[in-house]
């Protein structure tokens, strides 16, 4: 029996494995958010291969939010059609699929736009970062709408699940850590005040897209007196009583100068199993995962609920089916391809 391999039943989500591609930038979009050629066969050629739950790329609620130029957006409703047709796509070979709705904060290079963030505090002085600018409540209270808006257009469009980016230094990630929100307001200094925004932004989604909502952290952002694991349980505490269904916990990326742990196998899977112990929550755990054994021992040990393998699936679109060999399961590889297994 594989436990990787076996399908994961939810209340709001029902998947064939337990097999995640996490969201991964492509670059490939026009300058206008659009879906191209590329995304089309990248995402296919994973649920072709077997994926259980596929999350698209970080999505820009914003034409500002996005990281580049070069990344998807989910900002206007003539986005729609291609995200459909995605959806469409990957359904046909037995995906699910979600979104990571997304908002780049002080982290974007967009060419023509100024950054925002909760604080004007830029993220390097170098590679083309700039200096945001702090945005004021009723920019706040805009950026909330757009990622309702977003959401919407998400649902509209066929996805199973979204899911919001609280990670990896942006804006979201930027508001939790005392080191990048040095606000006076209701959106910093104490814990509860700097969790407020990502927690409120959680709740509208699942109030008004209906669909379930995966919230991906930063477990700990690797330098000493920022955001941390202690804050991150509260921070999961708090999402799992609006109803959020998972919590992605990767690590790092919100500050130029972190101190990386080594970079071995697993090396983030750690966060996710204490946060699931300690939270009693769903997790999806990442961090150089790459064989069907390091995922089957990750939850044979209660480590998480679902394995996100990114760089492997890149490299190995099939990942699913070679697992599916190395348990005699040949009724999971897509009969087209027996013969190469």
């Amino acid at each position: 029996m594989s436990l990787l391999l076996s399908p994961y039943e939810h209340t709001y989500i029902h998947l064939k494995n337990k097999v995640v591609m996490p969201p991964m930038c492509m670059y490939k979009a026009d300058t206008n958010g659009n879906m191209t050629d590329f995304h089309l066969t990248h995402y296919t050629a994973r649920a072709l291969g077997g994926v259980g739950l596929i999350i698209v790329e970080a999505t820009a609620v914003e034409p500002r939010g996005r990281i580049s130029d070069n990344d998807l957006g989910l900002w206007d409703d003539t986005h729609i059609e291609a995200h459909k047709t995605l959806v469409s796509s990957c359904h046909a070979y037995g995906a699910k699929m979600a979104v990571q709705l997304a908002h780049a904060g002080r982290k974007s290079i967009c060419k023509e736009s100024t950054p925002v963030a909760p604080s004007a505090i830029a993220y390097s002085q170098t590679n083309g970062f700039k200096l945001p600018h702090a945005l004021s409540l009723d920019e706040i209270t805009q950026i909330k709408t757009q990622f309702v808006q977003a959401g919407l257009r998400a649902a509209r469009a066929g996805y199973d699940m979204l899911e919001l980016h609280a990670a990896h230094g942006y804006l979201l990630c930027e508001f939790l850590s005392p080191l990048t929100n040095t606000r006076d307001d209701v959106y910093g200094g104490s814990l509860e005040n700097r969790c407020a925004l990502t927690l409120e932004i959680a709740h509208l989604l699942i109030q008004t897209t209906g669909l379930p909502l995966c919230v991906r952290i930063s477990a700990d952002e690797w330098v000493e007196g920022g955001w941390d694991i202690a804050q991150s349980i509260y921070l999961a505490s708090k999402l799992k009583e609006l109803g959020v269904t998972f919590i992605h916990v990767s690590a790092g990326g919100n500050q130029e100068k972190q101190i990386m742990p080594p970079l071995t196998p697993l090396y983030q899977a750690g966060y996710a199993k204490t946060i699931r112990k300690e939270v009693d929550v769903a997790t999806i755990a990442v961090g150089l995962i790459t064989t069907a054994h390091e995922g089957e021992a990750l939850l044979r040990d209660g480590g998480c609920d679902l394995v996100a393998y990114g760089r492997e699936l890149l490299r190995n679109p099939n990942f699913v089916f070679f697992a599916a060999k190395e348990h005699g399961l040949r009724d999971l590889i897509e009969v087209s391809y027996l013969r190469a297994f």
